[in-house]
């Protein structure tokens, strides 16, 4: 897992990198009813960072994880992304995104099948969710560079 690992470490370096040069307007600007404007959908990823890296842990210790989902615009708006400040929001992430690559570069193989069962979803195997968790971070990050 250490290629997925370090592919998610590029994808994060790359887009903090661009992130950075964005200013408050830049990320607040409202992209159509009902949808998250740029702080929210990093905020999003902060919350999907949070919960998967507590997934992969708990299903290294187990023969099987079983856990819920989360409601996600709920966790957006009772965290606040939208009121905080970007460059706060943009640390968190790198932070959160450096802990789940630790983790995911240190799964042995023997834990790669465990099955993972998330909110009323069908079980997958770890390294499904894994590979899921770096194939959502891209699609949001794509959501966020098209403004």
């Amino acid at each position: 897992m250490k290629e997925l690992a370090a592919v998610l470490r590029s994808e994060v370096d790359r887009a903090a990198g661009r992130f950075q040069a964005w200013s408050e307007a830049d990320v607040t600007r409202e992209r159509g009813e009902g949808k998250w404007v740029r702080k929210e959908i990093l905020g999003h990823l902060i919350d999907s960072a949070f919960n998967n890296q507590q997934r992969f842990v708990r299903a290294q210790l187990a023969s099987e994880y079983v856990g819920p989902g989360y409601e996600q615009r709920a966790w957006v708006a009772l965290n606040g992304y939208s009121e905080r400040p970007w460059r706060e929001l943009v640390e968190v992430w790198v932070a959160a995104n450096r802990q789940v690559a630790a983790v995911i570069e240190r799964v042995p193989a023997a834990k790669l099948k465990t099955p993972c069962t998330i909110g009323d979803g069908q079980p997958v195997t770890l390294e499904y969710v894994m590979q899921d968790y770096v194939a959502h971070l891209k699609r949001h990050l794509e959501q966020i560079a098209a403004g």
